[in-house]
């Protein structure tokens, strides 16, 4: 798709009340993005990602709910303690934040990692979540060729001050390059050549080393446990999981939706944003807390 001035974040957000500010999550630092109201909608980004990756999302979903666009522990401008982000260090940073808002149960929106740390929540504390989406989740295999990929591809893009590392990386994620808008790229740029990014690199390239991944990985089992409402939602051009690998996750998610969205790479929610807010809104109308 080209990228017009409409397409910009700031005008994707023209109009809409919102927040960006700093919210203490258990002691970290967590930049978050909220507006609308109603029942809680948290978005969770994937690795070395930002809340930024749902900009074509907020406007839709605010209309009708409470919307949280975090940036997770260790990611963005949230805080980074000097630790290993494992799974149980993202999600209890997510617990975190629910208590700091007073969010005793919400929706969670998880894209590959974000999908990750969002199933575990809900096998862990399934109390806390009244629907979840997976949105090319990662986490229910260990592919060795996708895991270097995403390593090298972000420890380059990150050590190197060179914006077309950025850039490629980026890319890598969208079935049309065009939807790895400049602005966007702009964006993870600065965030990557943090010094406190640039320095904790290792900590959330983590889940990259295979021994480290296996003990974090989801299994069949695993999957089994989760009793909430699901969808979801893949690529068929995913560059780190092809469909077989969704497949298996509907089979083992007693009761989930499956959609594969055609032309479409690892960020379904920003690539196809039209199609995937309405799909998004009738799954949460469906599954209401209330």
């Amino acid at each position: 798709m080209a990228t017009t001035l409409a397409d910009t974040i700031w005008t994707e957000l023209a109009g809409v009340d919102f927040q960006l500010t700093t919210v203490d999550a258990g002691g970290v630092p967590t930049r978050s993005l909220r507006a609308g109201a109603g029942e809680p909608v948290i978005f969770l980004h994937g690795t070395s990602g930002h809340l930024e990756a749902f900009m074509r999302n907020v406007a839709k979903h605010a209309a009708h709910y409470r919307v949280h666009a975090i940036d997770m522990l260790g990611h963005g401008y949230t805080g980074k303690p000097d630790y290993p982000y494992e799974i149980p260090r993202y999600r209890d940073h997510l617990l975190a934040y629910l208590d700091a808002q007073g969010i005793a149960k919400a929706h969670i929106v998880g894209e590959s990692l974000g999908g990750w740390v969002g199933a575990r929540t809900a096998i862990d504390e399934p109390g806390r979540i009244a629907s979840l989406q997976l949105l090319c989740a990662g986490g229910t295999v260990a592919n060795p060729a996708v895991m270097e990929r995403i390593r090298n591809s972000t420890r380059t893009a990150v050590t190197t001050d060179d914006v077309a590392l950025t850039r490629a990386r980026m890319r890598l994620l969208m079935a049309d390059d065009a939807d790895a808008t400049e602005e966007l790229v702009a964006v993870r740029h600065a965030i990557y050549h943090q010094p406190e990014f640039v320095g904790n690199i290792e900590n959330l390239l983590c889940l990259q080393n295979m021994e480290t991944r296996l003990r974090n990985i989801l299994r069949p089992d695993d999957l089994a446990r989760i009793d909430v409402p699901t969808l979801i939602v893949w690529g068929r051009n995913n560059p780190f999981g092809e469909v077989p690998e969704a497949d298996a996750m509907h089979r083992n998610i007693k009761g989930s939706e499956l959609v594969i969205f055609d032309e479409c790479g690892h960020w379904p929610q920003h690539e196809q944003a039209e199609k995937y807010n309405q799909l998004s809104l009738d799954f949460i109308g469906r599954n209401r807390i209330g």
